[in-house]
């Protein structure tokens, strides 16, 4: 009896430890081998190094003097300071990662691997080391070209990022601190995310370890193809985070093919300044939920001015896709072709309209906006807001063409609305401001029961703000 048990019990045992075999090989069947795609990848990726132009030495804080003029018994302290160093100073250095495109020695990077750089060196997979021609940057997507004097080189498999899905695995080949050739994977962990002050790049955020050294190198899928070229990442501490953002490759595609045809980068122009739609402005402009890019700001003379764009109009669509956060729009616009005739659908006072524009050449500056004069005398409103005429420096300061200043805050809707002194108050309710007495009839007739827009100007830049009367 005892043996049965015995033998019963190790057969549940033998039985749970192939259950568990069984477990974690499934486990590992369903996580991707990146064997293959390494090998047939790799010897296209590169390293660069780049020599940046030297500093002058500043020995100012030693008066200027040199060693010889510095007593011959106290020179001994001086001898390691890099102002009175006998030793030449080395040039400094930069490092990232590239990847060849084409054959004939085309290879893709980041503008600020290769920024400043006197000199660039390129490091193939087979240990030759050339120098590379810097045949075109473009800072606002931070896409370089570089051209290196070899043939029959080896080449990465470009992919097409709009089939790229969220989830899916992705691995990036690069020089990490100039550890060459270092693999590492994770998921796409969102697409066409927007970054501060990169209004052109719809980046592919992802979880895959990146680090100094990794900017310019290729982020892969899982078929072999390049994605993105990884470019920044998220970080508190220097280093990596769990969050770093790779650049389309179609976005670098395009951009190269201008460069390497006419040197420099055309985008599409519309001529707006936006802000993003929150729940309280939605209300305010009779929106079903927050979505779209508000218009805060129509440039003079602009492809927006021209096609019947106003202030306060929610851009909702554009050439046929919907815009979902006010970051959707700039690059969708910079993709256009200028010259090229694209409708769009505006929310404009809760009715919808469709506008067809002429998408203009992004100029390098802002157009000239222009001034006017009015003056009339200062007043306080039904807000509790202190306002007063515009003066042409008001104007000039701040680029303003009309509207009042607040120069007092009073406990009331305006404080509670965010208003502060300074703003420039230029529209109200969906109504331009133009003087002050007007400002005061618009206030008048504010409804109490909803939301209302109100359009300043501060500090130079315009902001929409929802406002409600107290009942």
């Amino acid at each position: 009896m005892y043996l049965k048990m015995k033998v019963k019990h190790l057969g549940f045992a033998m039985l749970a430890w192939i259950a568990l075999v069984m477990s974690s090989a499934v486990s590992a069947a369903s996580l991707p081998d990146f064997t293959e795609l390494v090998e047939e990848s790799a010897p296209a990726v590169v390293n660069i190094s780049t020599v940046q132009a030297e500093k002058p030495q500043d020995s100012a804080a030693f008066g200027g003097r040199d060693m010889d003029e510095i007593p011959e018994m106290f020179r001994h302290f001086f001898r390691n300071l890099p102002e009175f160093n006998s030793q030449p100073r080395r040039a400094p250095e930069s490092l990232g990662s590239g990847f060849i495109i084409s054959e004939d020695g085309y290879i893709l990077t980041n503008n600020h691997v290769v920024k400043g750089a006197e000199k660039v060196l390129v490091r193939l997979n087979d240990r030759r080391e050339l120098e590379a021609e810097i045949v075109g940057t473009d800072a606002r997507s931070d896409v370089a070209l570089l051209k290196i004097d070899a043939q029959d080189l080896p080449v990465v498999s470009i992919g097409k990022t709009r089939d790229l899905k969220v989830g899916e695995w992705v691995l990036a080949i690069g020089s990490p601190f100039g550890f060459d050739h270092t693999v590492t994977a994770g998921i796409v962990s969102a697409k066409e995310r927007a970054l501060a002050n990169e209004t052109y790049v719809p980046f592919i955020q992802t979880d895959v370890a990146i680090n100094p050294g990794n900017s310019g190198g290729p982020l892969f899928n899982l078929d072999g193809e390049v994605v993105g070229i990884n470019s920044q990442i998220y970080t508190r501490s220097g280093g990596f985070m769990g969050l770093s953002f790779a650049i389309p490759i179609d976005v670098a595609m395009d951009v190269a093919d201008q460069l390497k045809q006419q040197g420099h980068v055309s985008r599409g122009w519309l001529g707006v300044i936006i802000q993003e739609v929150n729940r309280d402005l939605a209300e305010s402009f009779g929106l079903a939920k927050p979505a779209g890019a508000l218009v805060a700001k129509v440039l003079p003379d602009s492809p927006a001015q021209s096609a019947g764009v106003l202030e306060g109009d929610v851009i909702i669509s554009f050439d046929g896709r919907p815009i979902t956060l006010s970051s959707d729009l700039p690059h969708m616009v910079g993709r256009v072709k200028p010259g090229a005739e694209v409708e769009m659908t505006v929310m404009r006072g809760g009715e919808q309209e469709k506008l067809n524009v002429v998408v203009g050449l992004l100029p390098e500056g802002e157009p000239d906006l222009g001034i006017e004069t009015v003056q009339e005398p200062a007043s306080m409103d039904l807000l509790g807001l202190t306002v007063e005429p515009l003066t042409d420096a008001h104007r000039e300061k701040w680029n303003v063409r009309s509207g009042v200043i607040v120069v007092g805050v009073a406990e009331g809707a305006g404080a509670n609305a965010g208003v502060v002194s300074g703003d420039v108050i230029t529209m109200l309710n969906g109504k331009q401001i133009q003087t002050v007495e007007q400002f005061a009839e618009v206030v008048a007739d504010l409804p109490t029961d909803r939301s209302v827009p109100m359009r300043i100007v501060r500090r130079g830049s315009p902001l929409f703000i929802p406002l409600k009367l107290s009942e």
